[in-house]
């Protein structure tokens, strides 16, 4: 017997909706649903049924009880910087909207702590505190775009990763709308509390568990000193040895990023920092801070590393404008692409640091193979890699050949003992690689967490894990069972 499926009633939907937020908070005609039918993973596009911008907990609370009410699923979305298609919209899905949540509720400096609404922008939580001496660590190139609402869910990292940690070491707390509409707190705001890590399971959950409302973060204290050096070498391979042996040294550096020649152009074509040497097969960026007599100690040994792999000049930034010119290049790698190439595919792998030289020459091979150009720029600190692989979308077949590669990647940083992902997520884009990296009990048990969180599956359904839909491959590989479980999302 065919189970027959009720189309929603969105007019109904529309009126309960706008009972809660106003008639300005919800968005229905076709043409204004366009903005909201992709992230920044632009390969992928679908128009939500309806999009719906609360402003407190409470209205996305109502507004989350009406899509259960309704079985109606829902996605969340910030500033839609996401880069692995987590807060893609489904069909006759209901996207709510965070970004008039751009409110910073308390700011706690003697506790080092501060409570924001998920709309605000990454940036601002530093601006807000470091005229007293703080800072917000998490800091994501995209970051004067990206919300930490969006942040929280993806997990993401940034430059100051390596030394400081990515999302999850830097929330205390979170309140949540839970895929049923009720109001839970997790963690809270002291740094350790007993119980299960409830916070750490919904960070890096990408949307799934529900949506963060109020995010209680962890600032520090600016550092005394901070230098910044720029090392460049004529190979790749001695670039990647550097990276190992700074840390090999003991100096674990604010950060570390390399960027190879392609990069560096496309940077210097938009940018024109004036900083990178064209000629450079590739360059290192690494940040160090502290005491003034620990990071003055500290740059002179890392400068001593460098030279001793053969870099042919390292320059050393000390003062802040200096030190913003070198980071406005990095921070600007992934659109200066766009001067290059009509379209770029970027992926986010992670390997072990010992494996740079090799998986980077793999990955030049690979791009050879399948006829694309592909430029690195990446946090070579903690292994995190950013390949963009250059294409035009207009050519037909060119975005199912390039997604390919994207996928061998990916293969690659597993067999090395990495992973698929550092920073940007899985959402739709990376789902059918997870049984690369996750037994069919591993995604079974996660899928348990969901439900445990989600029993409908309406919370930004089909992300994250595979479906046999989208990942038929996947589901042969590794049996029918475990997907039986899985297709309801």
């Amino acid at each position: 017997m065919t189970a027959v499926v009720t189309q929603p009633n969105w007019q109904a939907i529309a009126r309960e909706f706008e009972a809660v937020v106003g008639k300005s908070g919800v968005v229905q005609r076709r043409e204004e649903l366009l903005v909201y039918e992709c992230d920044g993973l632009t390969s992928y596009r679908e128009r939500p049924a309806i999009a719906v911008l609360p402003r407190t907990t409470e209205e996305v609370a109502e507004v989350v009880k009406i899509c259960a009410r309704a079985s109606v699923p829902f996605v969340a979305r910030g500033s839609g910087t996401g880069l692995s298609g987590g807060a893609l919209p489904i069909e006759n899905c209901v996207l709510i909207v965070t970004s008039l949540m751009r409110k910073i509720l308390q700011v706690d400096l003697e506790n080092q702590r501060v409570i924001v609404q998920p709309g605000v922008i990454n940036s601002w939580v530093t601006q807000t505190v470091s005229g007293a001496g703080f800072y917000y660590a998490p800091d994501p190139s995209s970051q004067i775009i990206c919300s930490i609402g969006g942040n929280v869910a993806e997990n993401s990292g940034g430059v100051h990763c390596l030394k400081y940690g990515v999302t999850t070491n830097h929330v205390l707390g979170v309140k949540i709308v839970t895929p049923e509409g009720a109001i839970v707190d997790l963690g809270s705001e002291i740094p350790e509390s007993p119980g299960y890590d409830l916070t750490g399971v919904f960070v890096g959950s990408e949307g799934t568990l529900g949506i963060a409302t109020e995010i209680t973060l962890k600032i520090l204290k600016t550092p005394e000193s901070i230098r910044v050096l720029l090392a460049d070498f004529m190979s790749v391979e001695a670039a990647g040895a550097t990276v190992s042996d700074i840390i090999s040294a003991g100096i674990i550096p604010g950060g570390m990023e390399m960027m190879d020649n392609m990069s560096i152009n496309a940077v210097e074509d938009v940018v024109a920092t004036g900083c990178y040497p064209r000629d450079a097969t590739a360059i290192l960026l690494v940040e160090v801070d502290g005491l003034e007599v620990e990071a003055d100690l500290n740059s002179q040994r890392v400068a001593e590393i460098c030279k001793k792999n053969g870099a042919r000049n390292v320059t050393v930034a000390t003062e802040a404008d200096e030190r913003l010119t070198i980071w406005k290049g990095r921070k600007a790698a992934f659109a200066a692409m766009g001067k290059m190439s009509p379209d770029y595919y970027v992926q986010d792998g992670v390997i072990p640091r010992t494996k740079l030289e090799y998986v980077l020459r793999e990955i030049e091979a690979l791009g050879q193979k399948f006829g694309y150009n592909v430029a690195n720029v990446f946090h070579a600190g903690d292994g995190n890699l950013h390949p963009l692989i250059l294409y035009n979308n207009a050519i037909p077949g060119a975005l199912e050949q390039v997604e390919a590669l994207g996928g061998e990647i990916l293969k690659l940083c597993v067999k090395v003992g990495g992973s698929i992902s550092g920073e940007h997520g899985i959402g739709a884009d990376k789902r059918c690689y997870m049984p690369e990296m996750f037994s069919p009990a591993d995604l079974e048990t996660m899928q348990w967490v969901r439900l445990a969180f989600d029993p409908q599956g309406i919370a930004n359904p089909t992300k994250l894990f595979p479906t046999p839909r989208t990942c038929g491959e996947a589901a042969q590989a590794h049996g029918q069972k475990v997907f039986e479980g899985i297709e309801r999302f």
